[in-house]
């Protein structure tokens, strides 16, 4: 099998693969614990330009979540050591080789970008999100965070309320999981509610 080049990853490019996941746009309430009355509006956007066309009049804010969402997904993406082994938890073609100082591996693409307080005077916030197309995995065509957290319902929804807990930082990767690692994180989390917490591939 030939492995994919190692590349950063490419703004345009990133827009132009969501476009090409018409059903990957959605907006998630996550199972998260929490008061009701903390909750938060919130959207996963699969492109820049949808962003923009709800927001008009924070374009920028919509670039520099795009961006954070992004970056995120560089430092907190679950890593694997093989192609195999990604595009089991994630769908096939949905995985690229990375290359840095700490070896080769491979990450999940972005599928969108949660926001949220986009128009607020506080800080907004933003986190990449991604989605399975494998038949073997338990959030398949659900969204998920970077640390296993799903969210309810399924990538067609679009408008949630969610827990501030949703944006708490995520830890650095530095390890890499082996296959049905991240899946099986998932289920814990799923069972356990949102204080649980996965040591497999993080700092």
């Amino acid at each position: 099998m030939t492995r994919k080049r190692s590349r950063y990853i490419d703004l345009r490019k990133m827009r132009k693969g969501f476009a090409l996941k018409p059903l990957a746009v959605g907006i998630a309430g996550i199972m998260a614990t929490g008061c009701a009355d903390d909750r938060q509006d919130a959207q996963i956007y699969t492109s820049l330009e949808d962003c923009k066309t709800d927001y008009p009049d924070a374009a920028e804010r919509c670039d520099a979540a795009y961006q954070t969402a992004l970056d995120e997904a560089s430092r907190t993406s679950p890593r694997f050591n093989s192609e195999h082994d990604c595009e089991y938890e994630f769908g096939p073609n949905q995985c690229r080789e990375v290359n840095n100082s700490g070896g080769s591996f491979f990450m999940p693409f972005m599928a969108g970008f949660m926001v949220s307080q986009l128009l607020s005077p506080r800080p907004y916030y933003s986190q990449p999100i991604y989605t399975s197309y494998s038949p073997y995995s338990p959030f398949r065509s659900k969204w998920v965070t970077a640390d296993g957290y799903v969210f309810d319902g399924d990538i067609r929804k679009r408008n949630y309320k969610v827990s501030p807990s949703v944006y708490k930082p995520k830890p650095t990767v530095t390890r890499t999981v082996s296959r049905g690692g991240f899946g099986s994180s998932v289920r814990a989390k799923s069972s356990w509610g949102s204080s649980s917490r996965s040591g497999s591939w993080g700092s």
